[in-house]
């Protein structure tokens, strides 16, 4: 099929590689469970799952749904399914396709108690110590892991929590929270659980059996204010467009829809082929900038569907499919977030599937 959008997001598993032997360098001894869910953060789990799968020591999925599918793309891989099952059924279908399942409520304690003559299964059981999302709040644990610990279709239980605020390097509830999943599993046996992206960086004290670390995996931070090559990793995917058209305006003119930018100057234009169709932001603020060959131009004028427009001032010679940068190699997908007033993973998880990906 002929591809006739220049939109393409270049997915690098060399970056990849790159990330994963440096989160394991940070890790120390403890196995890695790398976070694929919701399409490995846009970057496309076909085509990078046996990837994940080689450098981790398991996979983890939002939903069993999504599981089933990463299972058809790795036989042997430990897949770990963070929501768990949402009724019998789906606890059944986890099973069939050996997956482990979170646990973090009443109802999933009550559907395993269900189950007769299957194979054990291996779940995670879940405490709030202060996301108040999922889990099992603190005064309730000890009761749900007792009853856990009975039934004959819960083979290994491992021990789990959500960190709320490890972005926050100098704020004291991830240390309030790991006291409180300490205290609560105080003398439980099983392997444990906590730390994300954010904790696997700044945290070591939460580092214990398993990290789950997410964006780092992509090569992005997760703190505010820095970028994924200030940890030592690298973008695994660039977005990429090119130039379909230059034109000139005079002062005074104004670009785009509503007129919102008027030139203050004569301006040379470039028209970028890359919208809100493709994931960029429509409402990418004035700060925003690609690369253009190489060269940083300011976007200006509204985003459209499926284009945008930049100043070439600063790049005169910049001509018809001249390669542009929106985000990745040399440009951190973080600056365009702070620039949106948004979060890289809005942005990462946004590229919408009429882009081409490309595997390198």
């Amino acid at each position: 099929m002929v591809q006739s959008r220049s939109a393409t997001a270049l997915i690098s598993r060399d970056a990849l590689a790159h990330n994963l032997a440096r989160l394991r360098e940070m890790a120390g001894g403890t196995r890695v469970m790398a976070a694929v869910k919701a399409n490995a953060y846009g970057h496309g789990i076909a085509g990078i799952a046996a990837d994940i799968a080689a450098g981790t020591d398991a996979l983890a999925v939002a939903s069993v749904e999504e599981g089933m599918a990463l299972r058809t793309l790795s036989e042997s891989a430990a897949i770990v399914v963070l929501e768990g099952a949402r009724s019998g059924d789906e606890l059944k279908m986890a099973m069939e396709h050996r997956l482990q399942v979170v646990v973090h409520c009443h109802e999933q304690v009550n559907d395993l108690a269900a189950l007769s003559n299957t194979e054990p299964l291996t779940v995670w059981f879940k405490i709030d110590t202060g996301m108040n999302r999922l889990g099992f709040r603190t005064e309730q644990a000890q009761a749900a892991w007792d009853r856990l610990r009975t039934l004959s279709a819960v083979g290994a239980i491992r021990l789990m929590t959500h960190l709320a605020k490890a972005d926050a390097r100098n704020d004291e509830m991830t240390a309030k929270q790991l006291h409180r999943f300490e205290a609560t599993t105080r003398g439980w046996p099983g392997e444990r659980s906590i730390a994300n992206s954010a904790g696997l960086c700044a945290w070591p004290d939460t580092h214990a059996d398993w990290v789950r670390p997410g964006l780092a995996v992509y090569g992005v931070s997760p703190f505010e204010g820095s970028t994924g090559p200030d940890l030592g990793l690298l973008p695994v995917m660039t977005l990429m467009a090119s130039l379909i058209a230059v034109r000139d305006v005079v002062r005074g003119e104004t670009v785009g829809y509503g007129g919102a930018w008027t030139a203050q100057r004569a301006t040379r234009l470039g028209i970028v082929g890359i919208g809100y169709g493709d994931g960029y932001p429509r409402h990418a603020g004035a700060q925003a900038v690609v690369l253009v060959d190489g060269v940083r131009c300011p976007i200006v004028g509204r985003v459209s569907m499926d284009m945008l427009a930049v100043d070439l001032n600063e790049c005169p010679d910049a001509r018809v499919g001249a390669q542009v940068t929106c985000w990745g190699d040399g440009l951190p997908v973080e600056e365009l977030a702070t620039a949106c007033d948004t979060i890289p993973w809005t942005l990462l998880c946004g590229v919408t599937a009429r882009v081409n990906f490309k595997y390198l």
